[in-house]
């Protein structure tokens, strides 16, 4: 089945690099082929905002090594979180001549004044995963559907828990249905507008059982503003699970499952666990299927993590700015959803899946997205 899909997406992929108007059945890389050879190379900026999660270094290695194979000089630079550094770094971008950029925004709000400075000198603009908002000067933006990632992450804590049957479940008719049950929530970073999808469309399954009684929220604390986690900080989220448990459940009552965004916040979530005495965990959900995290499935301490293929991404970004480039327009397949605050940004959706011990192997082993050895 997780094969079937992965098919799916890597066909959906293709299409995204198809450019509108042109009847073509070349592959992406035929399609970024061709377009390269006609802008005939040149530097194209790529700002990733840091190094500390493996994702964003496997988002920007991947990205430059697409743009790159088509012949183009790629100026890769990572800000280490720190929205200054990120300016300055993108500026310079524009200095060397760089012709188009891709940005993964630390603070999506931050940068209205380079992005102008990119308009003036023509250089279009592809916001990556993060949506760069206030500012018209986001000509598109590549990303995977994140709405739906947090519906996914909901959903496969309460299958976890036994709440749910299935992943297909709609309503509490799992063994544990009758509830009440104890669960905490985490949200990422108020400046990332993807936080705000996450918790959105994890609420939309959780809110309802809340509501109910099924769901209890011993700390209370229910709105994004309150579970937030500023730059994704595991170490943040750690602190923030260990005052809950002693806030909450020094009574002698349990954690049942924590809704984490992050695989990085989990493992936070986890230590703080661990130090409590917590010999067996709660469900506990994540994003990014990093190595350290899918270890911790293995080990029984994390539950599930969604995997969002990060290659397939970079190829669409790729796809996007060299078509742009080559005068042509991209193929989107969103217009509606991502208003940025001053504009609706034409955008790429790409597919998540869930992860488990069960579909792993077949997930992230056979795609070649990790090394087995790396499990080790």
């Amino acid at each position: 089945m997780f094969k079937k899909l992965l098919g799916i997406a890597a066909t959906t992929v293709a299409a995204a690099l198809v450019l509108t108007g042109c009847a073509s059945t070349s592959t992406p890389a035929e399609t970024s082929s061709d377009a390269g050879a006609a802008v005939e190379g040149g530097l194209i900026g790529v700002s990733m905002p840091t190094q500390s999660s493996t994702r964003w270094i496997s988002d920007g290695e991947s990205i430059k090594a697409e743009l790159e194979g088509q012949g183009f000089e790629v100026d890769l630079q990572y800000a280490e979180d720190d929205i200054p550094t990120q300016v300055a770094q993108l500026e310079a971008m524009l200095t060397k001549g760089a012709k188009a950029l891709i940005i993964a925004a630390i603070d999506g709000t931050q940068l209205t004044d380079v992005l102008q400075a990119a308009k003036d000198a023509g250089v279009p603009v592809i916001s990556y995963d993060r949506l760069i908002r206030d500012s018209e000067n986001v000509d598109y933006y590549a990303t995977f559907d994140n709405f739906k990632v947090g519906v996914q992450q909901a959903t496969s804590m309460l299958v976890g828990m036994g709440v749910y049957a299935s992943e297909d479940s709609t309503s509490a008719d799992g063994p544990n249905a009758a509830g009440p049950w104890n669960i905490e929530l985490f949200a990422g970073s108020l400046d990332d507008n993807n936080a705000f999808f996450f918790f959105n469309g994890a609420m939309s399954v959780l809110q309802p059982l809340i509501d109910s009684g099924v769901l209890v929220v011993k700390s209370g604390q229910t709105t994004i503003e309150q579970v937030a986690t500023l730059r994704w900080d595991g170490a943040v989220a750690q602190k923030r699970m260990e005052d809950i448990l002693v806030g909450n459940y020094a009574d002698g009552s349990v954690v049942h499952g924590v809704l984490s965004p992050y695989d990085g916040l989990s493992r936070g979530i986890i230590a703080a666990l661990t130090d409590a005495g917590y010999s067996k965990m709660p469900t506990i959900v994540g994003q990014d299927a990093e190595v350290l995290s899918v270890k911790a499935m293995l080990a029984g301490e994390q539950y599930s993590t969604i995997f969002k293929d990060t290659r397939e991404l970079a190829k669409v970004a790729a796809g996007m700015a060299l078509a742009i480039l080559k005068g042509e327009t991209p193929e989107t397949n969103d217009t509606t959803t991502y208003d940025n605050g001053v504009k609706v940004v034409p955008s790429y959706l790409l597919t998540p899946y869930i992860v488990t011990v069960d579909n792993y192997k077949e997930l992230l082993i056979d795609s070649g997205y990790i090394n087995e050895a790396d499990l080790g």
